[in-house]
């Protein structure tokens, strides 16, 4: 499918079941996005939402504001939200990838070199560099001009609608500054001068990775689509199971908040966390409305946020909120 075509086709749906609102009629008793995909929160304290077909929102003190392809941002979904050192925000969407320095958006696509427009992972590695993992492979940009990095191709997974053996779903540099990436074919790791595979003959629990990370104590975790969640300490893989008390198999995100704890969302099962003991799992009967959350964030003051189906959730206790652009935004709103 081409680049056009398939951007139609996004769109087209995004007009069908969420058009874009401006904030001020934005009705209030309603998620502030059907679908949020990324959260992020910059320098200035501003909230960054990314959407599946809202473009992205900024909450910005008690200002809400939306932007999409009417006010010159890239596209409508929103899978990467990235800020560099100098305090740019970089975004990765249907329509390739778009850079926000404080006062205007400014748009790059396979026209300037990018192998792909169809954006599904960002990251920015220690020298700045910016990694764009796209459905077409992996580009990097170093603020000039793009790059592309050969990667395998893996195998085209038509069960979750990705006909493409290129797509990149995750990238992450790891504190001894390797690049990883989540493919179809498994995990490859690039140490600069050798690339290495991860697949399931190596012990990895599914060869779709949606998400990597490193923990603290060095260990990799992964998130796949078909087989959960599984992490590797160097030499051997460990697949967390329903025996641990999650159940669940296609996994979309991790994140490691400040206490150390391990986050992770699995569809139809709500959202897990791992102390580094126990796991626990918070859904419906914890004040969970959606079943299928797609990441998790924890701001500047600790608190621990989650954007997926059905919009924005805030974990207030030991229970969750769904938040609307009303709020509640603090728990003293409550």
């Amino acid at each position: 499918m081409s680049h056009f075509v398939r951007t139609l086709v996004a769109m087209a749906c995004v007009a069908l079941l969420a058009p874009a609102l401006a904030a001020q009629d934005l009705p209030f008793d309603k998620p502030i996005s059907q679908f949020v995909r990324r959260i992020h929160q910059d320098h200035t304290g501003a909230m960054w939402l990314g959407t599946n077909g809202d473009g992205v929102i900024r909450r910005k003190g008690d200002t809400i504001d939306y932007f999409s392809v009417k006010q010159g941002f890239g596209g409508v979904a929103v899978r990467g939200i990235k800020e560099d050192k100098a305090g740019n925000i970089w975004f990765g969407t249907e329509g390739g990838l778009t850079k926000y320095d404080g006062a205007r958006f400014t748009n790059y696509t396979y026209e300037q070199g990018l192998i792909d427009n169809d954006v599904w992972a960002l990251a920015i590695d220690r020298d700045g560099i910016i990694w764009i993992g796209t459905y077409g492979g992996v580009s990097t940009f170093d603020g000039k001009s793009f790059t592309h990095f050969e990667l395998p191709k893996g195998e085209p997974d038509p069960t979750r609608g990705v006909t493409s053996a290129e797509i990149v779903h995750s990238i992450m540099q790891d504190s001894k500054g390797r690049m990883w990436f989540g493919t179809n074919g498994g995990a490859y790791i690039w140490d600069g001068k050798t690339l290495t595979n991860l697949s399931e003959d190596d012990g990895l629990c599914n060869n779709a990775v949606n998400c990597i990370l490193e923990a603290n104590d060095g260990d990799i975790w992964f998130a796949t689509h078909h087989n959960g969640i599984c992490f590797w300490d160097g030499n051997t893989f460990t697949r967390v199971t329903e025996a641990d008390g999650v159940r669940g198999t296609e996994a979309w995100d991790l994140f490691q908040d400040s206490k150390g704890a391990i986050w992770f969302p699995i569809e139809g099962a709500g959202i897990c966390r791992y102390d580094g003991k126990t796991f626990s799992a918070y859904a419906k009967p914890q004040g969970m409305q959606s079943m299928a959350i797609q990441c998790t964030f924890e701001d500047a003051d600790g608190r621990i946020w989650c954007g997926g189906y059905m919009g924005l959730f805030r974990l207030d206790g030991e229970s969750f909120v769904s938040v609307n652009a009303q709020g509640p935004w603090d728990p003293r709103d409550n």
